[in-house]
């Protein structure tokens, strides 16, 4: 046992660094006993569960924090340990039952000793899936090894066992737990100093690092970083991201206990057993910090003046009608036109003025595109004009049609031979269709790449759980990002594949495919000076990706949602998989990402070679920068926002990046500012 605790081993990053630990925690509250778990609940309230006197029944509580100052909130419990908050209640473990407390501090038993499949011992901590309600709660044995299980608890507070020493003989004396995706549970062992992440569909048991001193508690923070407290050694380790090695994040405490993530003031809560106080510790990672402050900038209409021809914000009836600018993009043709394509199938073209009183339409194919808010994930998508536009006048949209169902296409049209600043709607050409089982996951974005062939993402068909495996079947084109030659024609089709993909004569295979395993990429760009394929990749239930596309990558969809197992057959990094370079999580953060561009314009130069994105629900935005030596993010800047729902960025043709929203009132089109 003893060599298992020195063993600083991490499976697969290396060894645990000791280095680099931060300065001492910052002391939040004293005066407390033995404080043991900390929750954070919607409204951002802190509490902590403190057990009181050793031995003496009934004394342990829940008390509240505020301004530095602890305030009884709920009493009479036996030995209180874990504290998880979930909608509008508290739940508490406490020894040998579980408790409900509402909002006002009522507590009621949740789950009775009578409930569990075998008598609990000393229940230990408690992890909620906030997606379903569902608990799991440990029970430490006797801390001797003795006893030990893991048990799920319904939201109706049905108990079952997940885990016990039958089944996993290596269990020593389960402590914390916490949800990785909604199908893996990771459990941190108080006895041996591991962590384990269990499958939740069969049982099994994956070991992921050792050498964590007494391991107690676990907490995510909304960057995908994990933080494991040392309870004997008064330490706390971060790990930067799933397959990363552990780090040495703090110490000096005398027991480091049950922690949780402050999401808003960037630091964990960590309660000091032995200490009798709350700490604060900052979110970081010591030899791998990443700047997370705001950017000095602010975000403006970027042509408050302008019409949009043929568009009112309300109908004849009176009732809103809404303008969804899709996509910004320009010809390339010298003539510095913004180009901006609407949902619903308009294509406008205007001069790149701040004071741009007018739009042209340039392309109007609103009798073909399929558009209802219901399916809002259908209409026109996709626009890309060719990079010899200026000479033969070819661009490419990607849009659902009315005329067949479940089906989006895409098409080349050009410009009028009689007046070549209009588009010629009878110029249509299909290039590739996409036939699909469900309205949603359309993707869409179509872009040329620096090699000049054209790149186009679809996603998995829609619905959730990518029920037909689309993801990791090659011999499908939706999930994936397709690499076409469409100035040639071979096989019968309107495009030729260029002799370089990466799946070309590889038999049951689409040799279109350059990147496979992608759920729903809702925007990719070329950086124009790297030639790197940007996307953003929108995760099902709890994670958010920011992926750099790279020839036959596979992403990983549906094994995994961004770097957590997802399902039953879900796995964690593997090195047949390509990882996100970011991700973030949904109910701190967002919900659905727009993947955006990096900058490469002149007028904010403190922005160069930062990528742009946002989230569509929450309209947070942030300028992130990416090492390639260090092969990590270093740069993750909040931009000041309007929290507008993002639908899509672009850029001019100076490099300019603007973001696209929705807008009755015209003003749909933002830029960043200083």
């Amino acid at each position: 046992m003893r060599q298992l605790l020195l063993g600083l081993a991490w499976v697969v990053g290396g060894a645990v660094s000791q280095a680099g630990a931060q300065t001492p925690p910052k002391t939040v509250v004293t005066g407390l006993t033995n404080p043991e778990s900390v929750a954070l609940n919607s409204k951002g309230q802190v509490f902590v569960s403190v057990i009181g006197e050793p031995g003496r029944d009934g004394d342990g509580a829940v008390l509240k924090i505020e301004q530095g100052k602890a305030v009884p909130f709920a009493s009479g419990f036996d030995d209180p340990k874990g504290l998880v908050a979930h909608q509008e209640s508290l739940f508490l473990a406490d020894k040998t039952r579980v408790w409900r407390i509402d909002g006002k501090g009522k507590a009621t038993v949740f789950a009775p000793a009578s409930a569990f499949p075998t008598p609990p011992l000393f229940l230990n901590d408690l992890a909620v899936d906030v997606e379903s309600g569902t608990l799991y709660v440990s029970d430490s044995g006797d801390r001797k090894g003795g006893g030990g299980a893991v048990y799920r608890i319904s939201p109706k507070g049905a108990v079952s066992q997940v885990l016990d020493k039958k089944q996993f003989p290596e269990l020593h004396t389960p402590n914390g737990l916490l949800l990785d995706g909604a199908s893996h549970l990771l459990l941190a062992d108080f006895g041996t100093g591991v962590l384990s992440r269990i499958k939740l569909a069969d049982h099994s048991v994956e070991r992921l690092a050792d050498g964590l001193g007494a391991a107690d508690g676990l907490a995510w923070d909304q960057f995908g970083r994990l933080f494991v407290s040392d309870w004997k050694g008064g330490r706390v380790f971060v790990i930067a991201r799933p397959g990363a090695k552990p780090v040495l994040l703090a110490q000096g405490l005398k027991n480091a206990a049950d922690l949780t993530v402050e999401s808003a003031t960037k630091q964990l809560l960590v309660p000091d057993m032995g200490g009798g106080t709350v700490v604060a510790v900052p979110i970081t990672v010591p030899g791998a910090e990443v700047n997370e402050e705001p950017l000095p900038l602010k975000t403006v209409v970027a042509f408050p003046d302008l019409q949009w021809t043929g568009w009112k914000g309300e109908t004849e009836d009176g009732l809103a009608h809404t303008l969804r600018p899709i996509v910004l993009t320009y010809a390339a043709d010298g003539s510095n036109r913004v180009f901006v394509a609407t949902q619903h199938g308009v294509i406008h073209s205007f001069p790149n003025d701040q004071k741009a009183t007018q739009t042209t339409v340039f392309l109007d194919i609103q009798d073909r595109v399929s558009y209802k808010d219901e399916t809002n994930e259908e209409g026109f998508l996709g626009l890309a004009f060719h990079p010899r536009f200026k000479e033969n006048g070819y661009f490419y949209v990607f849009y659902t049609p009315k005329a067949e169902k479940l089906t989006n296409i895409v098409s080349r049209f050009q410009v009028r031979k009689d007046d070549p600043t209009q588009a010629d709607p009878a110029s249509e050409l299909e290039i590739i269709r996409f036939e699909k089982p469900y309205w949603n996951h359309d993707g869409g974005t179509i872009v040329f790449g620096p090699d000049g062939f054209l790149y186009v993402t679809h996603g998995d068909g829609g619905a959730g759980n990518d029920p037909h495996k689309n993801g990791q079947n090659l011999g499908a084109l939706l999930g994936k990002v397709l690499r076409i030659d469409v100035d040639h024609k071979e096989g019968g089709k309107n495009y030729a594949i260029p002799k370089d993909n990466p799946f070309v004569g590889r038999a049951d295979t689409r040799p279109e495919i350059w990147a496979y395993g992608i759920r729903n990429i809702w925007r990719m760009a070329f950086d124009p000076k790297t030639g790197w394929l940007w996307a953003g990749e929108v995760g099902q239930n709890l994670w958010e990706e920011i992926d750099i596309i790279t020839k036959g990558g596979n992403y990983g969809w549906s094994l995994r949602e961004s770097l957590h197992p997802f399902g039953v057959n879900g796995v964690g990094p593997r090195p047949e998989l390509i990882d996100p370079i970011w991700e973030y999580y949904h109910h701190d953060t967002g919900k659905s990402i727009t993947g955006g561009t990096v900058y490469r314009g002149s007028r904010l130069p403190e922005l160069d070679g930062a990528y742009l994105y946002a989230d569509y629900v929450t309209g947070r935005l942030w300028a992130l920068r990416y090492d390639e030596a260090q092969r990590r993010v270093v740069e993750n800047r909040p931009i000041p926002s309007r929290d507008l729902p993002v639908l899509s960025f672009g850029q001019d043709e100076q490099g300019e990046v603007y973001f696209l929203t929705t807008t009755v009132t015209g003003q749909g089109i933002y830029r960043f500012s200083k």
